[in-house]
């Protein structure tokens, strides 16, 4: 298993700031969710995509993932055609810069009933996945928002064939409702394509969003997920996604992504 970090991670960082920590701390690839601190889009410019491309060649911290925005549970017709355009603009950047996925999420709005938002769900990936094959990159669908649990995402990928779509298995979501890793991996099966690693605890006032901790510090079974993971003969990615662009507060960069890359590699060879 190969290790990169999502540039969430660090906002305040340059692209080249952040492939030069990338090789400082030991990673493999960059996921880029942010460019100097910026969220991508999908009508970037010509010199913007020459520039990512070239700082990937040059420090052989290939981007693995372009992380977009794109929401593809909606049931309004004119929205799901919006989110279906910016998608199908990532793929493009994508594979223009050798990378194998795009991350999507579901993101139906509030009070959508879990049917219809998987009707659309399934439109809308559909679509992406076709364009994918073309173009070798898949749309992995992260374990997210109301999409969480991995029976609710499989309901979309058995109606998606691969290859084109995945999952992307954020490891604290399905965990903090309750799955047991062997459990979430076996529903996947050979759609998934991606992993987030990250950990966290219950908060203390009860809410559904939980704290973020370092890695070993919360409640996510990390060691575990990796040994099943092994054990399923996984080999890509585990992706750190440190969420600081959102959550201030929490360690800075030059101190999480040394950590998380430590632990996940003491964690990995106590596997071998």
């Amino acid at each position: 298993m190969k290790l990169a970090f999502t540039t969430l991670a660090c906002p305040k960082w340059t692209l080249e700031q952040a492939a030069d920590a990338a090789q400082r701390y030991g990673y493999e690839g960059l996921e880029l969710r942010l460019l100097d601190g910026e969220l991508l889009q999908p009508k970037m410019d010509a010199e913007a995509r020459r520039r990512v491309h070239k700082v990937a060649t040059d420090t052989g911290i290939p981007i693995m993932c372009v992380d977009t925005s794109v929401r593809i549970a909606q049931p309004d017709p004119a929205e799901r055609a919006k989110q279906t355009r910016d998608g199908l603009a990532f793929l493009e950047i994508a594979a223009e810069w050798g990378a194998p996925f795009i991350r999507v999420f579901g993101g139906p709005p509030e009070g959508t009933a879990e049917a219809e938002a998987i009707s659309a769900a399934i439109e809308c990936l559909s679509v992406l996945a076709k364009r994918g094959r073309e173009l070798g990159v898949s749309a992995v669908l992260e374990t997210h928002d109301a999409f969480c649990r991995s029976t609710t995402v499989m309901q979309i990928m058995n109606q998606v064939p691969g290859p084109g779509a995945g999952v992307l298995w954020d490891i604290m979501h399905p965990s903090r409702m309750g799955e047991l890793a062997p459990d979430t991996l076996a529903r996947f099966g050979d759609r998934l394509q991606h992993v987030h690693i990250k950990d966290g605890r219950r908060p203390a006032d009860g809410s559904a969003n939980w704290d973020l901790t370092l890695l070993g510090e919360g409640e996510i079974p990390t060691r575990d997920i990796l040994a099943a993971l092994k054990k399923g003969g996984y080999t890509g990615w585990l992706a750190v996604e440190w969420e600081k662009k959102w959550h201030p507060e929490i360690a800075e960069p030059e101190v999480a992504l040394p950590q998380h890359a430590e632990v996940l590699r003491e964690y990995l060879e106590s596997l071998k």
